[in-house]
């Protein structure tokens, strides 16, 4: 991953290297970054579709722009890695989502490039008009502020009610619309097709381009051109208004995204046009890259692969246990085809969450309904209302979006929403944006939860089986990234009983009780700790609430010690659940909590963070063995 073996690439360092090269070394720039995000995204895997759509514009934008004066705002953040390497990160750029390496996504702790953190998407415009306004307040008019919004981002609803305040301010800003029909899989919706009419009208655009050449002749300018005839062209020829024009934002596009001159002369112009302005920009996620061109899905984040061919890099013959969101995706359908009240949504996670599995089925009955949390939510509260039994898989990190949706729309009217809450606890490379570390404690004050962490495949398939088999209001089954333990998993279904703990190992020494899948880390860790001829007394607890009272009932008054283990933020979770027990019941037993401590936690491999958080094999065994030798100090 030799950075110094590309011709023009080697030059640059920092934005303001671009300004003296020349059209044809920009174009030869373009293709070493490509083939440098290739190279290294290849070893370590990361976002690779939308960098490599959005090449030309990262050039072209800091080509016209003097960032970090100019604030450059990406969203989704995985678009960003051209404009890392551009930005005095080239030389690190092979470290990206890896333990101790740069992100993958912006950080404005990172570098003063980046703006503003974009983990989730359809942020950018209500950041960039913040600023945008603060500019003017500052009376720094004369700092460009660029949102560029794509990979989907754009169904959000935030975004929407930012060009609605961005259009009743109108500051001086530019939002960019990086339109790849893709998010990471294909958008959904009206939006998408509204976009489509405006790309594909080929009266419009052949219209449009054989006025702007005629004007030309007369000497006004293209900006000028612009001005005076996009909105007329579109009322006229596409027969409605422009959506953009509706919110008071000038709209300009759609032009080819992937041609660096036109991009830098529009650029150029549209930093002289006062107000809000939006570009609308036709991409190609994957752009350059053949595999990802024709397997857009599959690459907007895979693992590795070969750079020539994009073909998966093989992987051990052993058989392994599936991925968790599997198991969901095929259980779902099983449960569908027994009990037809039952629905899946996901917000734009199909592939990811394995929903896709569903809507390849019953596509009448599974449901993407675009990045759009909130709305996921309700959604899921309206169809349950009319009682179906709508199984909502969202990422726990994602889920903190809908948080008002699922205390008002759904808890507070009871009603029978499943939550199948995936990517919960540590995720990995996509770092302390997308750690799913908070539901368990966000989710524990709402009345009426029921909150749940199966163990492993299994017991994901008895909470996915019992939460249709009742009307219990909100029940959540929160599960990790990643696989689980069992290959043969694909077991008969069996109820289990609400807020009922499971006996793993029985012990005298020290009681472990552990929520979800971090259970299976304790199993070793106990392991390790009989050899030494220690016993445990193991509970897997599954329910946080309602919590077995029974099982903590008996240990508080039979164990001068309880550890905890949770992949949740000790603070509100599990730990403090037990916490407050012992406090409500006057037990005197100490309780040591393992889990993730008072912080936001980056990106690196999940076992790095497991340790880091102190919860991983190691960190359990070493705990437990330190406080049995306290206890035995202590007590004899």
């Amino acid at each position: 991953m030799d950075v110094n073996k590309y011709k023009v690439l080697s030059k640059i360092s920092y934005p303001a290297d671009l300004k003296s090269l020349t059209i044809d070394e920009l174009e030869i720039l373009k293709d070493e970054i490509r083939d440098y995000i290739i190279d290294v995204v290849s070893k370590n895997a990361g976002h690779l579709g939308g960098n490599l759509g959005a090449v030309e514009l990262t050039i072209a934008l800091h080509y016209v722009f003097n960032a970090p004066y100019d604030k450059i705002i990406w969203d989704v953040g995985h678009q960003s890695y051209g404009h890392k390497i551009l930005t005095g990160r080239k030389d690190v750029f092979p470290t990206i989502r890896t333990f101790g390496g740069i992100s993958g996504f912006p950080s404005i702790f990172e570098s003063e490039y980046d703006a503003f953190g974009t983990g989730h998407s359809s942020t950018s415009i209500s950041a960039a008009l913040g600023m945008a306004v603060a500019a003017k307040l500052k009376g720094e008019e004369d700092r460009n502020i660029i949102a560029v919004i794509g990979d989907g981002a754009m169904t959000g609803g935030m975004a929407f009610e930012a060009l609605n305040n961005t259009g009743q301010l109108k500051p001086n800003m530019l939002i960019v619309l990086n339109d790849n029909k893709m998010s990471i899989d294909v958008n959904v919706g009206g939006l998408k097709d509204y976009l489509t009419d405006i790309s594909t009208s080929k009266t419009y655009n052949k219209v449009k381009d054989n006025v702007w050449r005629l004007l030309s002749k007369f000497g006004e300018t293209p900006a000028e051109i612009v001005a005076k005839i996009d909105n007329a062209l579109k009322s006229v020829v596409l027969n409605y208004s422009n959506l953009f024009e509706a919110f008071s934002i000038r709209y300009f596009g759609p032009i080819d995204g992937h041609d660096i001159p036109r991009l830098i002369k529009t650029l150029e112009q549209l930093k002289d046009i006062p107000g809000p302005k939006l570009l609308h920009l036709r991409t190609v996620k994957g752009k350059g890259f053949k595999p990802a061109e024709e397997n857009q899905t599959a690459f907007h984040a895979g693992g590795n692969f070969d750079k020539i061919t994009g073909k998966p890099l093989k992987k051990s013959d052993e058989p392994q246990p599936p991925k968790y969101q599997d198991v969901f995706g095929e259980t779902i359908i099983e449960l569908a085809e027994k009990n037809p009240k039952i629905v899946g949504i996901t917000p734009a996670m199909p592939t990811g969450s394995s929903l896709i599995k569903m809507m390849n089925v019953m596509p009448d009955r599974a449901f993407d309904v675009g990045i759009a949390e909130q709305h996921a939510v309700t959604f899921s509260a309206g169809l349950a209302s009319m009682g179906l039994k709508p199984y909502c898989t969202i990422y726990s990190t994602f889920l903190q979006r809908g948080y008002d949706q699922l205390i008002h729309d759904v808890a507070l009217q009871k009603l029978n929403v499943v939550f199948c809450i995936d990517r919960a606890g540590i995720v990995g490379e996509d770092g302390s944006t997308h750690q799913g570390v908070f539901d368990l404690a966000y989710l524990r004050p709402i009345p009426n939860m029921i909150i749940s962490a199966p163990m492993n495949e299994k017991e994901l398939r008895d909470l996915m089986y019992t939460a249709q088999a009742d009307d219990y209001g909100p029940f959540a089954i929160r599960y990790p990234r990643g696989r689980g333990v069992m290959i043969d998993w694909r077991t008969p279904f069996e109820k289990l009983e609400i807020g009922k703990a499971k006996l793993v190992s029985e012990g005298k020494d020290i009681a472990i009780l552990s929520l979800g899948h971090p259970g299976n880390f304790v199993i070793k860790a106990v392991k390790r700790l009989k050899d030494l001829g220690f016993s445990v007394q193991h509970y897997n607890m599954i329910f946080l609430k309602p919590v077995d009272e029974e099982v903590l009932h008996y240990v508080f008054r039979n164990y001068n010690s309880i550890i905890t283990v949770e992949d949740g933020v000790l603070k509100g979770g599990f730990a403090s659940e037990v916490v407050e027990f012992k406090n409500r019941n006057n037990y005197t037993a100490r309780v040591i909590s393992l889990g993730v401590p008072d912080k936001f936690i980056d990106h690196g491999k999940p076992e790095e963070l497991y340790k880091l958080c102190g919860f991983d094999e190691d960190s359990i065994y070493e705990k437990t063995l330190k406080v049995l030798k306290e206890d035995l100090v202590k007590h004899h």
